[in-house]
């Protein structure tokens, strides 16, 4: 064997030794302590051990705002945060819409080595909702590309959004769909209620979210097609969501990590760290998110990890750009809020951050089980750890993160990808 992970407690609440030898796991289970051989140990008593984490949507910025991040630096970033596999959003320079840039990206990935970076492309040329990026190029290209998505802009135009769902069905791809009606959503800075109102920002209503969710899930079960939707923020999306999949249409739906803990309360500090698309919503809006992630409406969480430079945060809220950091910070908040509230076990948290999003993105050999045979993409995670977040300390290249000075319960101790560790004794290899 290569490694030892001792003592480990599995998402079950079984404790096991698990083996690591060519890439995969060797063995799981207390047999295992008997044939160390050269294996390296490492000591994971009071460790969860999770199944390698899987970011459905992630920002690399890279090609063309390396100012932002770089998909080496938002690959160490991910690899910190417990994450083997991310999917790089198409909004880069150039657009991700044709079989090139895609396979750019994902050789900047594996070169870099740290998580496996799994591009995203765009629906339309140019994210401009006019006409069809070329899917088929892209879905055969090396890159494999599966998950097709305009995030950042919506798929507004009904026909092209109906289109590219017949597309995807014939490529056993999925649409993830940025919902944001743009007519409702003009000059607008943060949710529309009555903090917009008290602080004079222009509101951002929950039925610009909703319209579109509505409309897409009609879409997805007139053409038989999959439909994600990215960073669902409102009550009234979920309702949507759970209607849609009691009624069978093949829709699944994530939530980010910042939309579970935070509320528009925060833009009363006018600090644009707190700008973000879709905007942080009210506390009953918050709460909806949390029990339709317990109770499985909302699949899977995505952290929309959206780096910025330091120029476009540290300006007044109207000129800033919109998005946070959340690979690093991504696990420890939804352990504090949904494991240690009881919430969610951690059986629940593999399936959201693990074998969920690996299914949604069609990812083999990632968000399996940890079994012997299977690919050795792994998590360990001390639940006990305290730590304050401080930005200059994190592996991304941007430090617009919304929970700066917090203290967080928990933090990934060690990830291995492939069988290789990335990330050891808390600190990226």
């Amino acid at each position: 064997m290569d490694y030892l992970i001792k003592g480990a407690t599995l998402p079950s609440g079984e404790r096991a030794d698990i083996g690591v030898a060519g890439g995969v796991f060797a063995t799981v289970g207390r047999a295992a302590a008997g044939s160390t051989g050269n294996a390296q140990v490492v000591d994971a008593d009071g460790l969860i051990a999770l199944p390698g984490l899987v970011d459905p949507h992630t920002h690399l910025r890279e090609p063309g705002r390396e100012d932002s991040e770089t998909v080496r630096s938002g690959s160490r970033a991910a690899a910190a945060g417990g994450y083997t596999c991310v999917h790089a959003m198409a909004n880069t320079y150039p657009v991700a819409d044709t079989a090139g840039v895609v396979e750019q990206v994902w050789r900047l990935g594996r070169d870099a080595g740290y998580v496996e970076v799994r591009p995203v492309g765009a629906v339309s040329v140019g994210l401009e909702g006019r006409h069809l990026a070329e899917l088929a190029a892209m879905a055969r290209s090396a890159a494999q590309v599966r998950v097709f998505s305009d995030d950042g802009m919506c798929v507004w135009d009904p026909v092209l959004m109906r289109r590219a769902l017949e597309y995807v069905k014939g490529i056993d791809a999925v649409v993830a769909q940025h919902a944001q009606e743009p007519r409702l959503t003009e000059g607008a800075q943060m949710h529309e209620g009555l903090v917009s109102s008290q602080v004079g920002l222009t509101g951002w209503p929950a039925v610009a979210e909703e319209s579109i969710i509505a409309r897409d899930v009609l879409l997805a079960e007139h053409v038989g097609s999959r439909l994600h939707v990215c960073h669902v923020s409102t009550a009234g999306a979920v309702e949507i969501i759970r209607w849609a999949k009691a009624r069978g249409i093949a829709v699944t739906a994530e939530v980010t990590p910042h939309h579970l803990l935070l509320t528009d309360e925060q833009a009363r500090t006018y600090d644009p760290v707190y700008k973000v698309n879709p905007p942080l919503r009210a506390a009953e809006d918050v709460e909806a998110v949390r029990a339709a992630l317990a109770d499985g409406a909302i699949d899977v969480v995505g952290t929309d990890h959206a780096p910025h430079p330091r120029e476009a945060k540290d300006c007044e809220w109207q000129a800033a750009a919109f998005g946070m950091t959340g690979l690093e910070t991504a696990l420890p908040i939804v352990h504090q809020l949904m494991v240690e509230t009881g919430r969610m076990g951690w059986a629940d948290v593999a399936q959201a951050m693990s074998h969920r999003p690996a299914r949604i993105g069609r990812v083999g050999g990632q968000g399996r089980p940890i079994a012997v045979g299977e690919s050795a993409n792994l998590t360990l995670f001390d639940p006990s750890a305290r730590w304050r977040v401080v930005p200059e300390q994190l592996e991304t290249a941007s430090g617009n993160t919304p929970v700066a000075g917090r203290e967080l319960h928990g933090r990934t101790v060690a990830t291995f990808y492939a069988g290789r560790p990335t990330v050891l004794d808390g600190k990226v290899v």
